[in-house]
């Protein structure tokens, strides 16, 4: 299947998608440069770390949709405000890691790309949960998303043409919560 043919749900519809997909070094920095997406922008503030905050939703929709730095970015605000050596931000520094294999896909650098898909994968695999929370926080194991994880480093989807900053999706996989609805609170998880 090709991976621009998967239906992708979004989480935060009435939330707007950036302008283009941040790629260093191609478009304005986004936070910094004063013609960057998000410049002057209000961040979605975390107040605590959680699997059903619009942050973590947020995060989902962007990376669903190509959008692998700014996902990065919505999912670096959760992973500070987490528990130090709690599962959960262990969690976050997988899934910022694992947008970070995104980034590099699109630029085309596969070396970097499997760095970070080898660190990803090797702190999702930490995440054995017996209460399935983050499985159905993602719609998959956490080990099969480090799986996944290290077959598009190793196999890069073929990328098409497209305009500059326009966004495209890399992973021949979606995130979400598998109930199909919003995920229910996990912030106090802390199994190992």
């Amino acid at each position: 299947m090709a991976i621009g043919s998967m239906l992708r749900r979004r989480w935060l519809p009435e939330k707007s998608f950036p302008s283009y997909a941040y790629l260093p070094g191609r478009q304005p920095h986004p936070v910094r440069d004063p013609a960057g997406h998000s410049y002057n922008s209000e961040a979605m503030p975390a107040a605590e770390a959680s699997l059903d905050s619009d942050i973590f939703l947020w995060g989902l929709d962007l990376f669903n949709h190509g959008y692998y730095w700014e996902a990065h970015e919505a999912w670096e605000g959760l992973w500070q405000v987490a528990d130090r050596g709690a599962p959960l931000r262990t969690l976050f520094k997988g899934l910022i890691l694992l947008s970070a294999v995104g980034v590099k896909i699109r630029e085309g650098k596969q070396a970097a790309a499997m760095r970070h898909a080898g660190r990803a994968a090797a702190l999702l695999r930490r995440l054995n949960t017996a209460d399935h929370t983050f499985e159905r926080a993602l719609g998959m194991s956490p080990a099969a998303l480090a799986e996944y994880a290290e077959a598009a480093a190793r196999i890069p989807a073929a990328l098409r043409a497209t305009a500059l900053g326009q966004p495209q999706p890399v992973f021949d996989f979606i995130l979400g919560p598998s109930s199909g609805e919003r995920p229910i609170s996990s912030q106090k998880n802390s199994h190992p």
